[in-house]
């Protein structure tokens, strides 16, 4: 490149076109051979200049965590991963690609529990380039892939309903990060994590779910009560005749029974939530 710009100026005082101050600085001897602009000299012109394009226009500054795919009229000629100041041929098509650790978090999209109720869910996808020529040519778009086989996996796996155990969520989030992984992989693109952050049932099913877990809840309770109620009572009627304050005999205990039940349950619907 330098060269380049040496042979220009040359060129320019050959053909005596330089600047009035620089002849001036240069003295009478950069006048008296002056040879106009010729041919010859726009020829020179030509070469130098091409050789200073060619020199300054390979020089390129390398980041960390970016590096260039290189190709030559359609054809892979290499990665380049180094930093700072360096020289690569202008010749070449530089792709640059981001090879850093990276996180997506993409829209709700369709999925469905164990059991095929609808479910939306939103997920965070942690992956990273590996192999930056498969990721560049092998597919147009290394990230519409991803989103792709994210969406994909979702179908085929069922994911954990709203207030599932840890168990079942870690479980879900396993095999979504291994279906993605074996998908993306082919593409030079490594997933470290798939991860729902956000899931909630589908609009047309919401409203039949919200009711079907009232109800789960309210017979759950129902349930606590009454065993709570039977404990109670069969704590009362063995106190009252293991001391020997009544003495009973088996319809006078079912009575007694029912009644304290009637009254137990009367006692905590008043109280209860």
């Amino acid at each position: 490149g330098v060269c380049g710009a040496a042979g220009c100026v040359a060129t320019s005082w050959w053909a005596g076109v330089l600047p009035p101050p620089v002849a001036e600085a240069l003295g009478p001897a950069s006048r008296s051979g002056a040879a106009g602009l010729g041919p010859a000299q726009w020829a020179q012109y030509a070469g130098a200049g091409a050789l200073a394009l060619f020199g300054f226009g390979g020089l390129a500054r390398g980041r960390t965590g970016r590096a260039w795919v290189l190709g030559l009229f359609g054809r892979y000629r290499g990665t380049v991963r180094r930093t700072g100041l360096m020289w690569v041929n202008p010749l070449l098509l530089r792709r640059r690609v981001d090879v850093r650790l990276r996180h997506w978090r993409g829209e709700a999209m369709r999925a469905a529990d164990r059991s095929g109720v609808a479910l939306r869910v939103a997920v965070l996808v942690v992956w990273r380039v590996r192999d930056t020529a498969r990721a560049t040519l092998s597919v147009e778009d290394h990230e519409a892939y991803l989103r792709a086989c994210v969406e994909a996996a979702l179908v085929r796996v069922p994911v954990a309903a709203p207030g599932a155990s840890e168990g079942t969520v870690a479980a879900a989030q396993d095999a979504l990060t291994r279906l993605v992984a074996a998908d993306t992989a082919p593409v030079g693109v490594e997933v470290f994590a798939v991860r729902p952050v956000r899931v909630e049932y589908a609009p047309e099913v919401a409203a039949a779910m919200h009711r079907r877990r009232i109800a789960a809840l309210d017979a759950q309770h129902r349930a606590s009560v009454l065993g709570s109620v039977v404990d109670s009572v069969e704590d009362t009627v063995t106190r009252l005749t293991t001391r020997g304050l009544v003495e009973l005999d088996d319809y006078e205990r079912k009575v007694l029974v029912k009644d304290l039940t009637v009254a137990f349950c009367a006692g905590r619907g008043e109280t209860g939530p």
